[in-house]
């Protein structure tokens, strides 16, 4: 095909097609790296631009969503729909699986209708030819009247064609596509189509597209039209008026009587263009589905896939964090040495506010290992044809409480049983297709048992359950699964029940290798969103948490009782060390401060050091950075350095004693103290007490801080060798605590709203306010009245803990039970399942 310079120098060049018809491997294939992924505006929805350059033009690519029609059932659609009205690209490229080419061309027919400039792209060819598939591409063209090519987009062959073909279609000034036919409708059009004329409407809208969309009641068309020319207009009424004569005349619905046409019209093609020598043939895909969707064989592969995807990701990018963990920590001591340096007791705003924000992000950024292994693993599912295997394996049961069948890997990415993560889970929830279901998952998942939640259920177990341990944990892995089941189908029937829903096509796509370029690249690009969109709301939202624990702060004298035992323990210090050498360095306090922070440095730096060989580089550094100091971190043979070590050792612990007790004092008096001890008038019903409070407040943040502030207020003092355990458990000896209310607790802190990076990647896919602070305050809600019935219940009914565990429990299930059994299930959309082999 000779190439001919267009006039205009710049193309955008939508790309479109059904899911699953290679449409991402061909914008691959002609962007290479050039991508952008953003949202079109008001949705979630991605929209992924990329750019090439070829003979001199620069071609904007736009995949667009893929979609199996362009009606207006769902938000994909939509999207799509609405990009190639109002954004009037310069050609369409519709990406077609070859190997199914009948049901390509239903979508296609659609694309024309529009009367945009189109370029059929036969993907697979190479699945084509294995199935014994020959396709006449010539007499397509001649049916069609558009170019076709043929693709095979993983392998990068056809790109050069499907250029050439871009451009030489791009300058084409009058065009021959085919025209359906519609039969006994086509009249009804014509005349719709003039209304659309003579009201001004064809300048904006294609005018035989939008008079086929009115006929056939399309609901956006309507509305696009009343918003143009008012509710009770003439164009409206035509186009209802022949749509109920039609009906009645022929006892059939218009739009599926267009369905029909168009189906019609693409069996007749697909006879005349398309050759099966292997039409009797059991496909591979057939045959692996033999196995992977067997009655009895499907659960098993499942399990085995889920455990394989949550190993590898959660488990074993765990691990990977362990190795990615040492550069952050170095990006934070780079912060800290920035920053004024610590104070004796108290720190500076600056720093202080500095390394919060800087350890927040850190708690995000740790999570990089497991989305990138996460992200690869869930781009072969996609690209493999496994993901619609699991939608259709477990669609029916999950359908029962409003869930899709792809709501399993966020589940089980989030903790199903017990130890993944909310965050991932949340971000997995972008496969389901159908919004209503998204929406339930996105806001169920966070109720799984992420691995942040296993240390303060070990804690409470150890005190309060030890001898049912098992039992215990067997409770909290569980209870949660049946909580989520019925919240979804609490919220899918209630606030959710005009959320945007669609006729549902599942469709099991043929098995394909996935490539390393189009895995990686998925993988890269999807990880780096959730960095740059997290990224900018965290550090906003961690100010606030950080203002909020320590504001407005301790009063004078109390700090002044501090700052004596600090003082006596310098005194202390100096006392011991009066005899030996080094004594006049150290009279000064900010030569002492100095020596201090260089230890604390230094015992930080070697707790992240392996190896002999890791110790002496550290050490070489240090002596070298430190020279005057390094002798009193590390005493080699110097009696008087060997006593300054010796009681440096003293003046830290009681420095970190000090601040530890101060920290306590601040959150005890900062305006999260005082909300906790305003609230348990309230909480007491649920058997809270304040110190319980602050720590279920601060561990909003990060559920990690939960055990990590309890173990700041329960600390006693002289007793502070003893576990957290013995110490938590000599108060609650102490103060009438009993199982009941550790129970009360454990199962709130289970239903409590999820963390802070949670609830920003809530923020995220919901792309909604008003969700992310839904999924604060509901579960809050959910959480407290569970917790009073546990509670105030089991003491009036005179119940144990481990008792009120099994009532409970026991309560929980069966109204699952119920639930999935009554039928009553008006607001699910239908779900239509396409086999493999459909064509």
């Amino acid at each position: 095909m000779v190439s001919v310079p267009v006039s205009k120098k710049t193309l955008c060049v939508g790309l479109a097609g059904q899911q699953n018809a290679g449409k991402s491997t061909v914008f691959n294939m002609l962007t290479g790296a050039n991508q952008h992924i953003a949202n079109y505006p008001g949705v979630t929805v991605d929209k992924k631009t990329g750019y090439c350059i070829y003979q001199g033009v620069r071609m904007e690519v736009v995949d667009l969503p893929g979609t199996y029609s362009l009606t207006s059932f769902s938000l994909e659609e939509r999207v799509a729909r609405d990009f190639l009205i109002h954004d009037k690209p310069d050609l369409i490229v519709n990406v077609v699986d070859a190997s199914t080419l009948k049901r390509g061309l239903y979508f296609t027919f659609q694309i024309m209708e529009m009367g945009l400039p189109v370029v059929l792209g036969l993907n697979m060819m190479d699945v084509a030819q294995k199935n014994g598939i020959t396709i006449d591409i010539p007499k397509l063209e001649h049916h069609l009247g558009i170019q076709a090519i043929p693709l095979i987009g993983r392998k990068r062959i056809g790109k050069k064609d499907l250029q050439d073909a871009i451009l030489a279609t791009a300058r084409q000034s009058e065009r021959s596509m085919l025209s359906i036919s519609y039969g006994e409708l086509d009249q009804d059009i014509y005349a719709l189509q003039q209304q659309v004329v003579e009201a001004g409407l064809s300048a904006t809208y294609p005018g035989r597209w939008l008079a086929i969309k009115l006929l056939e009641g399309d609901n956006e068309a309507e509305r696009i039209v009343n918003g143009a020319l008012g509710p009770d207009n003439q164009l409206v009424q035509s186009a209802r008026r022949a749509r109920t004569a039609f009906a009645d005349a022929h006892y059939m619905d218009v739009a599926d009587y267009m369905v029909g046409c168009r189906d019609k019209l693409a069996s007749t093609i697909v006879q005349s263009c398309v050759k099966e020598s292997r039409k009797d043939r059991v496909s591979l895909s057939d045959r692996i589905d033999m196995v992977v969707l067997n009655r009895l064989a499907a659960p098993i592969f499942l399990i085995a896939t889920v455990f394989l995807i949550y190993q590898l990701s959660i488990v074993k990018g765990y691990e990977l964090t362990q190795y990615w963990w040492p550069f952050l920590a170095k990006f934070r001591a780079l912060v800290a040495s920035v920053l004024p340096d610590a104070g004796m007791l108290e720190d500076s705003y600056l720093r202080s506010m500095g390394l919060w924000m800087v350890d927040s992000a850190n708690a995000l950024l740790n999570y990089i290992p497991i989305f990138l292994i996460l992200f690869s693993l869930i781009a072969i599912l996609e690209d493999s044809g496994y993901m619609a295997r699991i939608a259709f394996i477990l669609d029916k049961l999950l359908h029962s409480f409003g869930l899709h069948g792809q709501s399993t890997l966020p589940y089980i990415l989030g903790g199903v049983f017990a130890g993944g993560c909310a965050v991932p889970g949340v971000m997995a929830t972008k496969g389901i297709p159908d919004h209503r279901s998204r929406m339930a998952t996105i806001l169920t998942v966070p109720y799984m048992n992420c691995l942040a939640k296993i240390p303060f259920y070990t804690l409470l177990i150890n005190v309060f359950f030890a001898p049912y341990k098992s039992w215990a944990m067997l409770f909290l892995s569980t209870i949660t699964i049946f909580v989520a089941l019925l919240v979804a189908r609490l919220l899918t029937a209630t606030v959710l029940r005009t959320t945007e829903t669609a006729p549902f096509v599942m469709e099991l796509p043929r098995y394909h290798a996935p490539t390393l370029f189009g895995v990686g690249q998925r993988a890269i690009e999807r990880t780096w969103q959730y960095i740059k969109k997290v990224g900018t709301i965290v550090v906003a939202v961690s100010v606030c948490v950080f203002t909020l624990l320590q504001f407005p702060g301790i009063g004078q004298d109390r700090m002044a009782g501090f700052q004596q035992q600090m003082d006596e323990a310098v005194a202390k210090f100096r006392r011991d060390i009066q005899t030996g050498g080094y004594s006049s360095r150290l009279q000064d306090d900010e030569a002492l401060l100095r020596l201090i922070n260089v230890q604390s440095a230094y015992r930080a730096a070697r707790l992240s050091v392996g190896g002999a060989e890791g110790a002496r580089r550290l050490d070489a550094r240090y002596e070298t950075k430190y020279p005057e100091l390094f002798p009193l971190l590390k005493a080699r043979g110097d009696k008087d350095a060997g006593a300054v070590n010796r009681a440096l050792r003293q003046l830290s612990s009681k420095r970190e004693l000090l601040r530890r007790q101060i920290k306590e004092a601040q959150i005890e008096a900062s305006f999260l103290g005082m909300v906790g001890r305003s609230l348990e008038p309230l909480t007491h019903w649920a058997g809270f007490n304040w110190k319980i409070n602050v720590a279920i407040l601060s561990s909003f943040a990060a559920r990690e801080s939960s055990v990590a502030t309890i173990g700041v207020l329960y600390q006693q003092g002289a007793d502070e060798n003893k576990s957290l355990e013995e110490r938590m458990g000599s108060e609650a000896s102490g103060s009438n605590f009993t199982p009941l209310h550790a129970l009360a607790i454990m199962v709130f802190f289970a239903l409590y709203p999820p963390c802070l990076a949670t609830t920003i990647m809530i923020k995220v896919q919901t792309g909604s306010y008003k969700w992310m602070l839904f999924s604060i305050f509901f579960p809050t809600a959910l959480g407290f009245i569970a917790a009073v019935f546990i509670f105030t219940g089991g003491r009036a009914l005179g119940l144990s803990g481990i008792q009120m565990m099994a009532l409970f429990y026991a309560l929980v299930v069966l109204l699952t039970i119920f639930t999935g059994l009554f039928k009553s299930w008006r607001a699910q959309p239908h779900r239509i399942q396409v086999e493999p082999t459909a064509t």
